[in-house]
């Protein structure tokens, strides 16, 4: 990785109001270069545009230095202007791994999408999902009855996998989060952690009466009758975060959280 203290900046914004006009605050600032040429990616939204942004440098991979100027920024730094370079310079990195879906629509299409935070099944119509769940090609639970379920990597584990009562998973464990929606039957299954080496595979049942959606972050296929959710190693992703806050901390920090 590139001297952060000599880095070249690239500011990309939200279609927020406050977004907008920070980019331009900053670019007067600090100068810019595009994103193509940047050392360092400086993303000024939500956490959901800071996604947007991961997707967008998979190729490259540069690092992400968000700032928060969105409704929710859990993945995001606290917005100030001054001493960014310093700032920069100072962060910790977190290095993270998307998940890699490959989902078969009732067509026999097959689609592949990566998700940073999380896959996650989703029922169509009022008619609750019926899935088989699969592990490294073992049946472990013949069918849940649900309104989904969804699979998540650590960073992902305090989104929708906490809304839908996950567990939080520090940011360094080498697990993933198989967590229900909503579940009708089994009552009592509350999903599991798996290695990170694990390869879930959901199976839908009864697909044409109960249609499921599958969810890779943003990208979305309908009418699937089969997903399979591998952790891609080969993909790093480095976030950058204020000393002292690190992802790390935040995940651990929000487990002790009132």
């Amino acid at each position: 990785m590139p001297d952060r203290a000599s880095s070249q900046l690239a500011f990309v914004a939200s279609d927020r109001p406050e977004a907008i006009e920070a980019r331009a605050r900053l670019v007067d600032l600090y100068g810019e270069v595009t994103e193509d040429d940047a050392d360092v990616v400086v993303a000024l939204g939500g956490d959901g545009f800071m996604l947007e942004t991961l997707h967008r440098n998979l190729a490259k991979r540069r690092p992400i230095y968000g700032m928060n100027r969105g409704s929710v920024g859990f993945l995001m730094n606290d917005y100030r202007e001054d001493n960014l370079i310093e700032r920069i310079e100072a962060a910790e990195q977190a290095i993270i791994h998307p998940l890699r879906m490959t989902a078969v629509d009732s067509q026999g299409v097959e689609h592949e999408a990566l998700a940073i935070n999380d896959v996650s099944l989703l029922r169509e119509t009022r008619q609750t999902a019926k899935l088989r769940i699969i592990i490294d090609g073992r049946s472990r639970l013949e069918e849940l009855i649900c309104d989904g379920a969804l699979v998540s990597t650590p960073a992902g584990s305090t989104a929708y996998n906490l809304s839908a009562h996950g567990p939080i998973i520090p940011i360094d464990a080498q697990v993933l989060a198989l967590t229900p929606i909503s579940a009708f039957r089994p009552r009592r299954w509350r999903g599991a952690l798996l290695s990170h080496r694990a390869q879930v595979t959901f199976q839908i049942l009864e697909a044409d009466k109960r249609p499921v959606s599958a969810v890779a972050d943003n990208f979305e296929v309908r009418g699937v009758i089969e997903v399979k959710v591998i952790e891609d190693r080969s993909i790093s992703l480095a976030m950058l975060f204020d000393a002292g806050r690190s992802l790390e901390e935040r995940v651990l920090a929000e487990q002790f959280s009132t």
